[in-house]
């Protein structure tokens, strides 16, 4: 037998004990407060993000306010609905964009699917309010610098969040309430030190917009993180049977992108992760610099310009971090 294996799961125990609560609860605080805005497709690392901020939930370790749709397809908004109700928190709030965000269907159709198989009434987006109209509603009723936004998906939703006007929620204005009312914002998005990535340049202008114009720190997992931590297979075959999380990710590792897979880039599974604990326990954090992101959706790092923006660099061989996420991926409610 090759001692390699066998040293390569010693090194990694050893790290993981070495950073002592890496894999278990982390030290008593108050709950981080949350809004989760998702485009839930059409790639399906989603449903490991809003799993692993559901079980950090069921953990003490955050309150989900809202969570809201950043991809106009139809049902993205039921899928939401689905994964809040298995999780037995049904009454989240969830909101969906307006018509200038992308309207992205996977061609294998699994939140069609899903919503079918799992919801108990047929939706589609009509039957929820603008994502707008949630954040404002949210942000309103919490204190000043509380709220922590995680973006796993277009920043459609931000930029007409910032571009909002007073409404019966509240006298401000979009920017002047976010700046009162978030904290920090975490975003899977772009590539560093440059990029062209999908998040953003499926809607570049609102990405240019949102990422220029907000008033508070953000915390960039870019591409190059998740790409690198493969998930999916623990749940795909482990998981309840009844779980719709299971038959998400069983149904795409057996035919996204025209193929079968064992395992899924975790992508936005890292942003949540970062968004509700200290990311400087599983990666490095470049901080103090600025984000650049063109009009054509391509962006860059410029270390010179303190825009109060930091982005991840893995720290960890990334079968650790694999194993962190997807513990927590394959987390069932009581």
């Amino acid at each position: 037998m090759s001692m390699k294996p066998y040293l390569k799961h010693i090194f990694l125990l050893a790290l993981i004990f070495h950073n002592g609560d890496f894999l278990g609860a982390q030290k008593q605080r108050p709950p981080v407060k949350v809004i989760f805005d998702t485009d839930m497709g059409p790639d399906y690392d989603d449903v490991g993000a809003i799993t692993l901020l559901h079980a950090l939930a069921a953990n003490g370790e955050c309150e989900i306010l809202a969570t809201v749709a950043s991809d106009g397809y139809p049902f993205i908004a039921p899928t939401l609905e689905v994964f809040n109700r298995y999780f037995k928190k049904p009454d989240i709030p969830i909101g969906v964009p307006d018509t200038s965000a992308p309207d992205f269907s996977c061609p294998n159709h699994w939140n069609d699917s899903l919503v079918a198989r799992y919801l108990p009434q047929p939706k589609t987006n009509q039957n929820y309010p603008s994502a707008v109209e949630v954040y404002r509603r949210t942000l309103a009723g919490q204190k000043d610098q509380s709220v922590v936004i995680v973006t796993v998906g277009f920043l459609s939703n931000l930029s007409a969040l910032l571009q909002s006007m007073p409404d019966r929620f509240s006298t401000l204005s979009g920017r002047d309430l976010v700046a009162r009312k978030v904290k920090k914002w975490v975003a899977m998005a772009g590539g560093f030190p440059q990029g062209n990535e999908f998040n953003i340049n499926q809607h570049a202008s609102a990405s240019a917009y949102t990422i220029s114009n907000w008033p508070t720190p953000i915390l960039f997992s870019g591409f190059e993180i998740g790409v690198k931590i493969m998930t999916g297979h623990k749940v795909a075959t482990q998981g309840s049977p009844e779980s719709p999380v299971r038959w998400a990710t069983a149904y795409c590792l057996s035919n996204y992108e025209h193929k079968t897979s064992q395992n899924r880039n975790s992508w936005d599974q890292t942003a949540v992760l970062c968004a509700i604990r200290d990311p400087e326990k599983y990666f490095y954090v470049i901080n103090n610099g600025t984000m650049v992101c063109q009009e054509d959706g391509t962006n860059t790092w410029n270390p010179d310009q303190n825009s109060r923006h930091s982005f991840l660099v893995h720290k960890f061989p990334y079968e650790v971090i694999a194993t962190q996420i997807e513990a927590l991926m394959l987390y069932e409610p009581n």
